[in-house]
Parts: C-alpha cells; sequence; structure tokens
C-alpha cells in the first residue's frame, strides 16, 4: 500500500487549490475537507502564501499535494524534494523533461530525508506533456511525433528513475500503463463532463471515463469551484465514479 491509497471514491479526488490569496485557500479546505482526499497547492497559490498554506491544510488533518513541477539541475531539484519532505506535503512533483539522473536523484534524496525524520515519504510524480498541449505546440517546441508517443517515452524514463507515477492526460493512460504497469500511479488532470467548459484543456475524459481508462487520481480545479453549488459538484464526481 502507498502513502495515499484511496480507501473510498471522493479519496480519488484532488482538489486544485488554484486560488490567490490564503483566505480564500482557507475557506475552501473548510468547505471540501471531508468530501475530498488531497488539496493540491500550484505556484499560484505557494507564490502568494508560501509554506504556511501547506501547514495550514495539514493542520486541518488533510493530504497536500505541492504542485511545483521542478525541473532545473539535478542538485537544486532534489535539494526542492528535500525541503518538500520536511515540510510533509503527500505528493510532490516533478518534470520528466529534467530527465533521468534529476529524477532519481531527488527521489533517493527524499526518501533519506524522510527515513531520518522518520516521517512518511511524499509520493513522487513527473510530469509528462501539460494537458493544455496539443501535437502543434509540441512541434513548435522541438518535440516532433504522435503526443501519445512522448507521454509514454517521459513515463518510462520517470519508470526507471523510480518515480512514483505520473501527471498525464486521461487520453494517455493506456500506454502508461502498458510500459509501467499496474502499480505505477496516475493522475489526471483534464476532467471535465460534457457540459463544463474546456476552457485550456485540450485533452479531457469525463471522471468516469478516466477511472474506467485506469486512473489511480483525479485532479479537479474549475469544474468544482466555478460551480453554483460547488457541493453538488462533487457528490456528482463521487457518484460518477463509484
Amino acid at each position: 500500500m502507498n502513502p495515499i491509497t484511496p480507501v473510498s471514491p471522493k479519496d480519488r479526488i484532488v482538489f486544485a487549490l488554484d486560488v490567490d490569496h490564503f483566505q480564500e485557500a482557507q475557506r475552501w479546505v473548510t468547505l471540501l475537507k471531508d468530501r475530498v482526499g488531497i488539496f493540491k497547492v500550484g505556484k499560484q497559490l505557494f507564490t502568494h502564501s508560501g509554506p504556511k498554506v501547506i501547514d495550514m491544510i495539514c493542520q486541518k488533518g488533510q493530504k497536500v499535494f505541492l504542485d511545483l513541477k521542478y525541473h532545473d539541475i539535478p542538485n537544486t531539484v532534489a535539494k526542492a524534494g528535500e525541503e518538500a519532505t520536511k515540510h510533509q506535503v503527500a505528493i510532490f512533483n516533478l518534470h520528466a523533461l529534467g530527465g533521468v539522473e534529476m529524477m532519481r536523484k531527488t527521489v533517493v534524496a527524499s526518501r533519506a530525508v524522510a527515513k531520518n525524520l522518520g516521517i512518511t515519504r511524499p509520493i513522487i510524480l513527473a510530469v509528462t506533456i501539460l494537458t493544455s498541449m496539443d501535437e502543434e505546440t509540441l512541434q513548435e517546441v522541438g518535440i516532433q511525433g504522435p503526443l501519445v508517443d512522448e507521454v509514454g517515452r517521459l513515463a518510462s524514463l520517470a519508470h526507471k528513475a523510480d518515480v512514483d507515477g505520473v501527471v498525464a492526460s486521461p487520453k494517455e493512460i493506456g500506454i502508461i500503463r502498458e510500459r509501467c504497469g499496474e502499480r505505477f500511479l496516475i493522475f489526471t488532470p483534464g476532467i471535465r463532463h460534457p457540459s463544463d467548459k474546456k476552457e485550456d484543456q485540450k485533452r479531457t475524459l469525463t471522471p468516469r471515463e478516466a477511472i474506467e481508462a485506469g486512473a489511480d487520481y483525479l485532479v479537479i480545479g474549475r469544474p468544482i469551484k466555478e460551480a453554483k453549488d460547488p457541493i453538488e459538484a462533487v457528490q456528482r464526481i463521487v457518484e460518477d465514479i463509484s
């Protein structure tokens, strides 16, 4: 069992705290703490509030996914991973494009810190290709070939580096499972019901479709945050994946 093994459908929901100040984050955590499994803290909120937002979520007995997508030279990312581990986040991530050495060095450093402190080690995820990208945008940055093959290649590198799983579009779950096996965790953003606005997400599935395809966790923000009744929106997702 990994440190965040889900025991109920709600545990599979990662709510994206993509808000611009601490008080709003606190309000959402208070509202949803018994209805979702994990709260994701991204660049916007962390840049505004810093580690205190992690402490606030943990003090409420909730799990944190620190979504800063580390991507730098191996030593720098490993040191960042050590600090994330000290904050006792449940999950943090890095970019698979940083390469095997960067990922493996971070995994080793994080696990060593957790062991020395006697705390649960965080799950480490690798970002493959952002769900806002398609084959045209990949070509703009010089990556040729089918997008699904690139996701599969990056997931394989992450698996080789002993990373726990990946963040990937639900459309690429099949190739990830094929190359990395059933125990490799898959977190999928780009979750939308047919009636939801897609906004900047280009590769999407419904919650039920993503779980049936093999996703372990669903990262969901705007479909809940922008709903007229956020609690009803969460319940709809829970029912969809039950």
